[in-house]
This record gives structure tokens, C-alpha cells and sequence, in this order.
């Protein structure tokens, strides 16, 4: 399994000939109308509509600008490209003119309709999008012809997130996240076009989505501007998050690079550099001072506005939008990324090289919670550590945070937390257990996602309509009990304490306390997370 998540097969969508299409395919936007596409199963899939002006020349490093008005009618049955991401090459399905949005709504959806929307932010680490072009139709058709979904790209790597005060005084910071911002307003203005609820809108991400979901719900120190309802964390990824100060070094460092560190405006001259220049550099370096290459490199920064403090803070603070929400974690979650270490030493080096300001101190109390485990197959013996290390400091403790702040802030009784434990035996005998976002197929449908989906076939294929129904109920109900499975326990929300989840396992979901050993070790990293700048 790669480190970095990798885009996989598109999704098959299903698709009719253009010239065939119904009227009810056809929406009208104001600045362009669009002709999608209606599938066999009572859903309209509308691909590749612009969201935003395209974010190139001048544009590039700057917050996404409205689109330009067009005329004609644009056929909208295939997806736009991807945002060209770190260690990636501009080909037809990535590119830097890349913002589009994707929406399957039921085609007797009336612009009146209001019916819910579920709004996916894709994860990727914030180096690529590695859960692009899902395909919405089959939970628009499962939840009964009665949502709305939608799907998007944002910038990522070098392009989304590069940072300076140069940025600053000539452009704008986290773009990346100005393009969630953006669509998110889209959401509002257009959606009843296509039959949505601008006032019931429920935002979900997974991994770097799902840390989305968090800088949203924190976003201008907790501002409600009413663009969300509800939000979903899936596997909530909290990378370190910088100053801008302290990333002036790999402006510096890129802007050379690139070949533009001579001249006389250096932000000028990585706009008119061609795109080629600036994917060759798009590259994961080491942090100074990290003994490493991190998985992650450009990464969302403390701008004073958008982002005001590291998220610990804003949740410790209660500087939240005050919204239900489901968050969640997977029990390996820490496995796609571990480097395969022989002794402790090397575990200390992974987790420094990507929270580069730890001390030796730290580091030894971090080797002390996480000594030599159980071995696993195709592993090294200090794997496990390094795998639980950081999946517990990078996911699985974070979202329990989120968890416990959100109950505190919001209600005891409006939050849900689960631990996905879906045993896939390829998973277990490569030594992988339960890896990160394991569960995303049986969240869209095993035919609308780039995940594996072998064991969901088979044996898992129960977890199916119990997690989709799950997800669904909260969408439509903001409480994921009120439309699950009948198959399905009823999920007790997270409390005021240290938290009960639920246990998504074949055969054997129920509730669970989180385990005292781990309510320790997140502790511990919540403690570290000001020198880790989490």
C-alpha cells in the first residue's frame, strides 16, 4: 500500500448520448446552463460544471473568482479534470484549470423541492485528490429520490496551499480551502436549481476532507455563516499547521526551484511560469530541522483569518460553528503511512521527520507509549508502532477531541463517533488490518468509488446498506438513527464523558467505550500538540 493515497480507476457512471437527454437534464445557472445526463435509475448526474473562474495566469495563488458567463448550452456528461497534485503530470484528467463540481439530484426534483444535500470533500492529504469523480447516483437512488449529492475538486499541493507574506500582499492563503469556501457558496446560490435545500446542507470529508470539515467548523474563529447544518469528519487527518512565518522557507525554497528566486517579483514570475515548471518542483522536501521527508508537505497555515489558531485550541475554546456532527476513525488508521521500521529509532525518526519540532524528550515519552507490539505479516518488527503512533497522534485522536468538544460546545446528545472494524482478509494478511477510510465503499456503493471493494462484495457485503443508511439518516435527519438499517443498532451519541462509539464490525456492531490505554495516549498527544502545531 502506497503512502500517499493513490487515484484509482474512475467511476462508471452510467452514461446516455447527449443527444438523447430529457428537458428535466437540462439546468439553467444564470452565467451558463448545462445538459447532464438521466440515468436509468431516476437520477440526473450533471459532470463538470464550473464553479468558479479558472485558476490560472494571474489568478493562480489568488481565492477562486466567479465563473464567466457563457452561451449555449454545455453538454455536462462527463467530469472535468482533476487538480494536478503533488508528485502528478498534467495529462486529460489533471490539470490546473480544474474547478468543477459534480451533482446527481432526482430527476423529478422540482426547483422547489428542498430536499437535503450531502456535499463529499475528497481527502488527499492535501497533496492530491484521491477520492475523485465518486459517483453519487446510487445514494441519491438508496435514500429514496430524496437528497441532493454533490462532489467537487479544490486546489491541492503547491498550488492550493503554497504560503508567504508575498502570498499574502499579492494573493490570497490556503486557496485550497477558498475553493471549499467558494463551493460552498455556489451550494447556497445554485443548488435549488437542482432541487436542493440551501438551508439543510451537511458537509462531509474523509482524511484531508475530513480535517476540512474541522477548519470549516472552526473557520474565522467559529463564524456561522450559515453554510452548513451538519457536518461529517471521516477519518479526521490534523497535520501540522504552520504559520506563515514558518513557511516562508519553502516559498523561498520553490520560488528557487522554479527558477524565479532572482527575479525582481518573484510571485509574478510563478504565475507566468509555465505549469510544467511548477509540477516538476510540486515535490514532497524535509521540513528544516525534521531528519526526513514528511508524508506532507504543503499543508493549510495559520493566516490570522480564515484559520486563526491551531485546531486544538479552537476546539479546546468552543470557537466552533455549533453544528451535529458524525466523526469517525478506523482501527489501523495509521497503516497506509508507517514506515517500516527494524528498531525504535526509526520510529522516532517517521514521527519527527513530519512534527519536525519535537525534542528527544518527547520523542523518548512517545516510544515509551508505543514500545514493540504483536508483529504483523509482511512487516517489520516496529511497524505496529510506528502505524498506531501515528494513526493515533494524526486521526484517531483528533477526531475524539473533535468529539468531546463538540459535545461539550454544542450537545452531549448531537454527536456520534465510530471505529470501523470491517475485517477484509487481504487487509489482515498484508498486515494492514483496518486501514484509513476503509469503509468508503460501502459509504457510496462498491461501483461508485476507487477503493478496493473485493471483501464488500463477499463477505462484508452486510456493512453495505447499515453504514449507507447510517450516513444517509444523518444527512437527511441530522441523526443517524432516525432512517437506519433495520438491521442496524441504535447508535448512542458520544456523551459528556470520554466518550462511547459505536463499532462497525461485520456480524458484531454495537457501542463501545473507548478504551482507557487510548484515552491516555491522546492525552499525551494533545499535550505534544503545541509543539507539534496540531
Amino acid at each position: 500500500m502506497a503512502v500517499s493515497l493513490v487515484i484509482g480507476m474512475l467511476a462508471v457512471s452510467g452514461l446516455a448520448s447527449a443527444s438523447s437527454l430529457p428537458p428535466s437534464a437540462i439546468v439553467d445557472l444564470g452565467y451558463s446552463q448545462y445538459q447532464g445526463v438521466s440515468l436509468h435509475n431516476g437520477v440526473d448526474e450533471f459532470l463538470g460544471i464550473r464553479y468558479a473562474k479558472s485558476p490560472v495566469n494571474d489568478l493562480r495563488f489568488r481565492a477562486p473568482q466567479d465563473p464567466e458567463s457563457t452561451d449555449g448550452v454545455i453538454d455536462a456528461s462527463s467530469f472535468g479534470p482533476v487538480c494536478i497534485g503533488v508528485g502528478q503530470s498534467i495529462e486529460p484528467t489533471y490539470d490546473e484549470d480544474c474547478l468543477f463540481v459534480n451533482v446527481w439530484r432526482p430527476n423529478n426534483a422540482s426547483t422547489n423541492a428542498k430536499l437535503p444535500v450531502w456535499i463529499f470533500i475528497q481527502g488527499g492529504g492535501y497533496a492530491d485528490l484521491a477520492n475523485d469523480n465518486y459517483n453519487g447516483s446510487h445514494v441519491v437512488e438508496t435514500s429514496g429520490n430524496d437528497i441532493v449529492q454533490v462532489n467537487f475538486n479544490y486546489r491541492v499541493g503547491a498550488l492550493g496551499f503554497l504560503a508567504s507574506e508575498d502570498v499574502r500582499k499579492n494573493g490570497d492563503l490556503n486557496v485550497g480551502l477558498l475553493d471549499q469556501r467558494k463551493l460552498l457558496h455556489w451550494v447556497q446560490q445554485y443548488i435549488h436549481m437542482f432541487g436542493g435545500n440551501p438551508d439543510h446542507v451537511v458537509i462531509h470529508g474523509d482524511s484531508a476532507g475530513a480535517g476540512s470539515v474541522a477548519h470549516h467548523i472552526t473557520a474565522y474563529g467559529g463564524r456561522d455563516m450559515n453554510l452548513f447544518v451538519g457536518g461529517i469528519a471521516e477519518s479526521n487527518f490534523w497535520p501540522t499547521l504552520r504559520t506563515v512565518a514558518e513557511m516562508e522557507f519553502q516559498y523561498t525554497r520553490f520560488a528557487k526551484d522554479v527558477g524565479c528566486d532572482d527575479a525582481e517579483d518573484v510571485l509574478t514570475c510563478l504565475r507566468a511560469v509555465n505549469i510544467s515548471a511548477i509540477i516538476e518542483y510540486n515535490v514532497d522536501e524535509p521540513f528544516p530541522g525534521g531528519g526526513g521527508t514528511p508524508l506532507w508537505y504543503f499543508l493549510p497555515v495559520i493566516d490570522g483569518e480564515l484559520l486563526t489558531d491551531g485546531l486544538y485550541n479552537l476546539f479546546n475554546e468552543g470557537k466552533v460553528v455549533k453544528v451535529p456532527v458524525m466523526v469517525s476513525d478506523d482501527t489501523n488508521e495509521g497503516s497506509a503511512f508507517a514506515v517500516n521500521a527494524t528498531n525504535i529509532t526509526q520510529v522516532a525518526q517517521f514521527i519527527k521527520s513530519n512534527y519536525p519540532h519535537l525534542n528527544v524528550d518527547q520523542l523518548e515519552t512517545i516510544n515509551k507509549e508505543y514500545p514493540l507490539m504483536a508483529p504483523l505479516p509482511k512487516h517489520a518488527a516496529y511497524f505496529p508502532s510506528a502505524s498506531a503512533a501515528y494513526g493515533e497522534s494524526t486521526f484517531t485522536c483528533p477526531g475524539n477531541h473533535m468529539s468531546s468538544s463538540m459535545a461539550q460546545f454544542v450537545s452531549s446528545t448531537k454527536v456520534w463517533n465510530y471505529r470501523c472494524n470491517i475485517l477484509d482478509p487481504t487487509e489482515i494478511a498484508d498486515g494492514y488490518g483496518v486501514p484509513h477510510v476503509f469503509e468508503l465503499p460501502a459509504v457510496f456503493g462498491i461501483d461508485s468509488t476507487n477503493r478496493p471493494t473485493e471483501s464488500f462484495a463477499t463477505i462484508n457485503a452486510d456493512m453495505i446498506p447499515i453504514i449507507m443508511d447510517y450516513y444517509l439518516s444523518f444527512v437527511k435527519a441530522l441523526d443517524p438513527n432516525v432512517y437506519r438499517n433495520e438491521n442496524a443498532p441504535f447508535w448512542q451519541p458520544w456523551g459528556s464523558g470520554t466518550g462511547e462509539r459505536l463499532r462497525l464490525q461485520t456480524n458484531s456492531t454495537a457501542m463501545e467505550a473507548v478504551p482507557q490505554a487510548q484515552i491516555k495516549r491522546c492525552e499525551m498527544w494533545e499535550e505534544l500538540a503545541p509543539t507539534m502545531e496540531l
